[in-house]
């Protein structure tokens, strides 16, 4: 079969290489998969480049979240069990992690659907408790992280302001529906918030950025507000000043959703089956901007990596066509 594989640490597009090599074997506990599409996600640059939590050995294949097919034909989302990753054409995953797709997505939309809008559902509603009518401000609204968020706070009734960088990224943010976009680039975000909230601050910041989008969030936190921590996309590690938080009375969250697989893993199939409902309403639906097939994994991650994308970019194991009405690059490809 024909993977990309990992050999030594670097940057995704001058690391990874693509191989023929023989399709992995399950262990115990362990399940099969035909890769049906594999989504691109920013831990997937922090892994080539041997900074993620998790350190495979080498050489491993890259690509944490798949929609695949089992060998008795079930159509199935999953976290692929590394070194056995998902750009490529089988990969390997623990059989009590694996989740039916929705019907409602198709193979990329559903490829996308698991880390990021589950991440996003446990941040605001299992860490936050963002209640219908409260303001939700996310950052890099127009990411991959940032999209599912801004979905998920609409649904629930939120007010959502996002905060982008670039024209092309506030233009999908507005289609996204957030109700108000700041572009950092040329606006001054603490002043833009405080306008749209008439002083009051976000009563809920999503923030998967980190360095100056959270101490931007430290100042535009409401009264009793919460700042949940997702990530460090900027690349920046912030320092907290709790006197801060104890003088405006507002909390920081952390989340890191992996953790849920072992303290409480029956909230990922109940928070499935929350986001399952909520994609067959259509009130979610994974933004994919492009669908690449595999042998365009490396420069799909690299570009990921490099802040370059909006929405999700989604790798599918055999050659991009048109559909009509759209091309592979609008998102609206498919795979033969």
């Amino acid at each position: 079969m024909q993977a990309w594989q990992v050999h030594e640490n670097g940057e995704p597009s001058k690391v990874m290489r693509s191989a023929d090599v023989a399709p992995p074997t399950p262990g115990e506990g362990q399940v099969l998969l035909r890769v049906r599409a594999a989504n691109v996600n920013f831990p997937d640059a922090l892994l080539c480049r041997g900074q993620y939590q998790v350190r495979p050995p080498l050489p491993f294949t890259p690509g944490l979240e798949i929609c695949g097919e089992t060998e008795d034909g079930r159509r199935v989302l999953a976290t692929p069990a590394l070194p056995f990753g998902g750009f490529a054409e089988y990969a390997v995953a623990d059989s009590a992690a694996v989740l039916p797709a929705p019907g409602a997505l198709d193979d990329a939309e559903a490829a996308a659907l698991h880390i990021g809008y589950q991440t996003g559902w446990f941040g605001l509603h299992r860490r936050a408790e963002l209640a219908a009518g409260e303001t939700l401000l996310v950052h890099a609204a127009a990411g991959g992280v940032g999209s599912a968020a801004v979905q998920l706070g609409k649904a629930a009734g939120a007010r959502v302001i996002g905060v982008v960088g670039g024209a092309d990224k506030a233009a999908a943010a507005r289609d996204l529906g957030c109700d108000v976009v700041i572009d950092r680039r040329g606006t001054d975000v603490i002043a833009a918030v405080k306008d749209a909230t008439d002083g009051h601050g976000a009563d809920v910041i999503y923030d998967p950025v980190g360095g100056t989008a959270y101490e931007q969030s430290t100042k535009v936190v409401a009264f009793e507000g919460r700042i949940v921590v997702v990530g460090f996309a900027g690349g920046v590690v912030p320092r907290p000043a709790l006197n801060h938080a104890l003088v405006k009375n507002y909390s920081i969250l952390g989340l890191h959703w992996g953790l849920y697989h072992t303290k409480n893993p029956g909230l990922i199939q109940h928070c499935h089956e929350q986001l399952t409902e909520l994609a067959a309403r259509g009130a979610i639906k994974p933004l994919i901007s492009e669908r690449v097939g595999l042998d365009g994994a490396a420069d799909a991650v690299q570009r990921v990596a490099d802040g370059v994308t909006t929405g999700r970019v989604v790798v599918l194991p055999g050659p991009v066509v048109a559909v009509p009405g759209g091309s592979a690059g609008s998102g609206k490809g498919t795979v033969v």
